[in-house]
């Protein structure tokens, strides 16, 4: 495939998301307009329905004639009338405007469905050839193709640990709407709540403990997956704090469970837990989309390069 073709190609693709942005922005806009214009059409057709009473024999008609101020009401009504189609015809004018644009693009977009596959394969042909030659090229590309690799198994990597976090998260908040329902009866038992508070307290805390003991194997693991992601050694302390709250959940604390304010420091505790978490993915997240910048201006400069060289 020729050089030529390549570029024209390269062109094609910049046209075709040139194309879906303008597709989007006007399938926004014919949303919007469409909304309008059912409330303008509404508005009309109560406008012209207030003019028809007053033309007609209907009882507003006859009180207006009896005072004498029919003329003056039938003017005003007449006048909203028309203020009304006028907005609604200006409303569907714009919108088959939008339409018409609407249509206009989507027959490009039909014309370049296949742009993208296309270039893709001529592209990958290029960068083949050019690996393949003596171009002071070849060595750039097979520098870039390393750089892409080594930055999609950081992201792997970075996505790996996002999702043990997201399982934790999860893990913390069902053990919060746990202590939760355990503050609730144990407020209740303080208060004289009786037997059934009692029981439903200590139900609620069995629930806690076998969650806090899942939470704690999903930690281990969170960290586990951080240990192939670079983070600083802030974030590292952050890490290695999670799996010391567990400590004192089991270090006697089930064993005097009665006490609300235990119970309520379990609470601050977790949430803290939630808190660390949070922070960490935030980082986490923030760190993938970083490398995912970077893929892609790796892959646009390798484009770049394969386009503009010339065999």
């Amino acid at each position: 495939m020729s050089d030529s073709t390549l570029k024209e190609l390269w062109q094609q693709v910049a046209e075709k998301k040139s194309c879906e942005a303008k597709q989007k922005e006007l399938t926004a806009q014919r949303d919007t307009l469409a909304d309008r214009l059912k409330k303008l059409e509404k508005s009309k057709l109560a406008e012209q329905a207030d003019v028809d009473r007053l033309e007609g024999h209907s009882l507003a008609a006859f009180f207006y004639q009896v005072i004498g101020k029919m003329d003056e009401k039938l003017d005003k009504e007449r006048q909203e009338a028309y203020a009304a189609r006028v907005k609604y015809d200006a409303a569907l004018h714009d919108l088959s405007s939008v339409d018409a644009d609407l249509d206009q693009i989507q027959n490009r977009l039909a014309r370049l469905s296949d742009c993208e596959r296309q270039y893709q394969a001529a592209l990958s042909e290029k960068i083949k050839s050019i690996k393949a030659s003596a171009h002071p090229a070849a060595q750039q590309v097979a520098e870039s193709e390393s750089r892409i690799a080594a930055l999609k198994v950081q992201k792997r990597e970075l996505l790996e640990a996002i999702n043990a976090g997201k399982t934790a998260l999860h893990t913390v908040n069902e053990v919060l709407e746990t202590l939760d329902n355990a503050e609730g009866w144990s407020t209740w038992d303080v208060m004289g709540g009786g037997l059934m508070a009692d029981l439903a307290k200590y139900e609620e805390l069995d629930d806690a403990q076998e969650q806090i003991e899942q939470l704690q194997v999903e930690l281990r693991r969170f960290k586990t997956e951080l240990a192939d992601v670079e983070i600083t050694a802030d974030l590292q302390v952050t890490v290695d704090s999670f799996l010391k709250f567990a400590d004192f959940f089991f270090d006697g604390l089930f064993a005097d469970w009665a006490v609300l304010d235990h119970i309520n420091q379990a609470q601050s505790r977790v949430e803290n837990t939630k808190d660390q978490i949070k922070r960490v993915l935030a980082l986490l997240k923030k760190m993938r989309e970083d490398v995912d910048v970077q893929i892609a201006d790796e892959k646009e400069k390798q484009e770049q390069l394969a386009v503009e060289t010339e065999l």
